[in-house]
């Protein structure tokens, strides 16, 4: 017995002893993080009756330590999640989700392209970095309460860069090879034209339906935006307009902040950005504007390798090449627990390379191994007039999302831009590559000069809704297809939103001139075109042979009487937009079509459970919460009014958590005066609660209405409503 007794006892020692191994050995292998260069930074922080902040500074430096502080003050949390995240720590935060980030920023060597390229960044770009990072330091420092990770602090100026690298990829569709290849799965469709080899496009297969998460959400195949630029020749008061409506993620490390900079060194700029970048990524100065949406040509190639019996090598032009490998372990937050977990990383000379059981795989794709991402967003954030701005969009550093611009001289344009691969001809593109042949590896990306651009054209507008570019000015203004080569994977696809803002901007046109009314409609539409994928969902559940199945039935006639608007005021509301999303995200994302029969009896059913009948009023299903604020909204999931996701709460109601999100109206008037005005969903504190800026938004949000940006320090000075200084006082 008394052995028994001390074996139990030395059992549990030896318990123990483990249990706290695993819950404190993570923090004791990272390395103690290195702070910027020692500098001296002082920045003003005005806020207006929103919570937006106004960062005033003598050197951009100077602003970019006030961005991150005043961010840090309204959304520390988010700020610490992307820092982790760039750290390959987010599992070691967030738990097992966070896990295949971790192994993603390993598996593109996030690391090891800032270590190489840093360095190579202009001091000016640097100093800001180096500026945000300090400002970002000293919040948590002067806060070390809301620090959830020990040893994350400090950071400097390459962790900052380390998230540009990580995230931007995954705007183009990065995570779908990605998940595909560690799945085993088959690869989505690729967009772009047939090229000649092709007898079809390649066989499209719908992914796993869990919700995974990503550096860029967990919905980065639905992120998508709307733009318009109109000329003063076409406007009833003879001003350029911009309308910016993004569709983000509401909450997390992409959803949008809003901010004004004013720096002596001539940084002006009104805008939002995301969590972890020191300049807004859309807005305007007081001579220019731009805003983005997500574009989706072909961007990404896959090279099927032959390893040898080891998987320690690659032929390629007929000898064998090592493959790089390096053990990453996954640091695995579990209750009280880190768990270790070990994963290998490979990479040849195309790039990353993921292994599964059909074989070895490779991935290129374009901005591989830069920062010059930074670079580009900077210089536009400083850029006059319509000759700068263009020279610095030439620097290709952004390598994919569409940007339309306009400015106070009356221009306006929209580029398709993109860093295009410069591919050889004699292979086809939109199918996985042979590995074996430096023949079929790109080296090289297209200038600037090939990106297809509509610049002032004679309609009087361009747009974007995550469509092909050619139409961007609509009918008579198209740019031809025949002008840029199928290698280059321009994509050709409709979107609703896309068919519908130039039918109504055609529509409006016809006298020649738009209202600023008329603008403001368009944005704020909710109506589908009987066209395209939507047209055709509805034919096919109109077509369905529903005997003995009443309710099915009753639903199926609902529809047919419909009115294509999803304003929330028709019976038959509710049940277009639960129906119409699982078509738009297939059709989005190149997917199969859902059975049309399943989807309306899951939505029958659901309607039914909650609401128990198929017809409540939408706008009682449809909402947008935020802490005690619930509020009803309109629009879908490819509506120009966007309520593109949502999470299905436990009363049964559609909790919004993607769609419109940031939205800004721009216009100069004929002497060159801007004036702006600015919405967003929640507020400018979304992760603080005690806030009064938590949720003071939401009702101008859902109510389609906008507040002023006090772009202009005079005016913000009668309309702040509070002031600090802050800075480091060191040198």
């Amino acid at each position: 017995m008394k052995l028994l007794k001390r074996l139990g006892v030395s059992l549990l020692v030896l318990f123990i002893m483990v249990a706290v191994a695993l819950a404190v050995w993570e923090p004791m292998t990272i390395s103690p993080p290195t702070p910027p260069p020692a500098g001296e930074y002082e920045a003003r922080i005005v806020r207006d009756g929103y919570g937006v902040p106004h960062i005033f500074g003598k050197t951009d430096a100077d602003v970019a330590y006030g961005v991150a502080y005043a961010h840090a003050e309204d959304d520390f949390a988010t700020l610490q999640e992307v820092t982790a995240m760039t750290r390959g720590r987010l599992a070691t935060l967030n738990g097992a989700g966070g896990a295949p980030i971790d192994y993603v920023a390993a598996l593109l060597d996030v690391d090891g392209t800032v270590q190489r390229k840093y360095d190579d960044l202009p001091g000016d770009v640097r100093a800001v970095l180096e500026g945000y990072a300090s400002g970002l330091n000293d919040y948590a420092q002067e806060h070390p309460e809301e620090i959830t990770l020990s040893k994350l602090f400090p950071v400097n100026g390459r962790d900052i860069a380390a998230g540009f690298v990580l995230r931007s990829p995954f705007f183009f569709g990065l995570n779908g090879p990605i998940q595909a290849l560690t799945e085993n799965q088959p690869l989505n469709g690729e967009g772009g034209p047939l090229l000649p080899k092709d007898a079809e496009k390649q066989t499209i297969h719908p992914l796993s339906q869990d919700k995974i998460i990503t550096p860029v959400g967990p919905d980065p195949d639905d992120n998508g935006s709307n733009a318009y630029a109109v000329s003063p020749d076409r406007s009833t008061d003879n001003r350029t307009r911009l309308i910016s409506n993004s569709h983000q993620p509401l909450r997390g490390n992409v959803a949008w902040y809003e901010l004004v900079v004013h720096s002596e060194e001539g940084w002006d700029f009104a805008g939002a950005n995301f969590p972890g970048s020191p300049f807004p990524f859309l807005g305007h100065n007081k001579n220019l504007g731009w805003t983005n949406t997500v574009n989706r040509p072909d961007l990404i190639d896959i090279y099927e390798l032959t390893l040898n019996q080891t998987r320690s090598a690659y032929q390629y032009d007929g000898a064998w090449q090592p493959l790089e490998k390096k053990r990453v372990w996954l640091k695995i937050k579990f209750g009280p627990f880190v768990i270790p977990y070990p994963q290998m990383a490979y990479r040849s000379i195309h790039g990353p390379v993921i292994i599964n059981d059909s074989g070895a795989y490779a991935i290129r794709y374009a901005g591989m191994d830069q920062l010059d991402m930074l670079t580009q967003y900077y210089r536009i954030n400083k850029a006059q007039n319509f000759e700068e701005w263009q020279t610095a969009m030439a620097g290709q550093g952004v390598p994919a999302t569409n940007f339309v611009y306009a400015d106070a001289k009356g221009n306006i344009g929209m580029y398709y831009n993109a860093m295009f691969p410069d591919r050889p001809e004699g292979y086809d593109w939109r199918k996985v590559l042979p590995g074996d042949t430096s023949a079929a590896l790109w080296t090289k990306t297209l200038p600037f000069t090939r990106v297809p651009a509509l610049v002032n054209p004679a309609s009087g507008y361009v747009m974007n809704a995550n469509n092909t570019p050619y139409i961007a000015a609509g009918p008579g203004d198209e740019l031809k297809p025949d002008n840029f080569s199928p290698l280059m994977g321009i994509e050709d696809d409709q979107t609703n939103r896309s068919r519908r803002s130039i039918a109504l901007l055609e529509a409006a046109n016809a006298d020649g001139k738009l209202t600023a009314e008329e603008i403001w409609t368009i944005k704020y539409d909710t109506g589908y075109e009987k066209a395209g994928y939507s047209k055709a969902w509805m034919d096919r559940i109109a077509a369905l042979d529903l005997k003995d199945q009443p309710a099915m039935q009753k639903a199926q006639a609902l529809l047919g009487k419909w009115d294509w608007d999803l304003d929330g005021t028709g019976p038959a509301d509710a049940l277009a937009l639960m129906v119409l999303r699982p078509a738009n995200g297939s059709h989005y994302q190149r997917k199969s079509a859902p059975d049309p029969q399943e989807i309306l009896q899951k939505t029958v059913d659901h309607l039914t459970k909650y609401f128990g009948r198929i017809d409540p009023p939408m706008m009682e299903l449809l909402r947008l919460r935020q802490g005690d604020v619930d509020l009803p909204i309109d629009g879908g999931n490819d509506t120009i009014r966007a309520s593109t996701l949502w999470d299905v709460e436990a009363d049964g109601r559609l909790s919004v958590r993607h769609g419109d999100s940031f939205i800004m109206f721009m216009e100069w008037d004929q002497d060159g005066n801007i004036f702006s005005q600015s919405i967003q969903p929640f507020g400018a504190a979304t992760t603080r609660p005690d806030s009064k800026h938590y949720t003071d938004q939401m009702q101008l949000f859902v109510d389609k209405k906008l507040k002023p940006v006090w772009f202009d320090p005079v005016e913000l000075e009668k309309n702040k409503a509070s002031e600090k200084m802050i800075g480091n006082g060191k040198k």
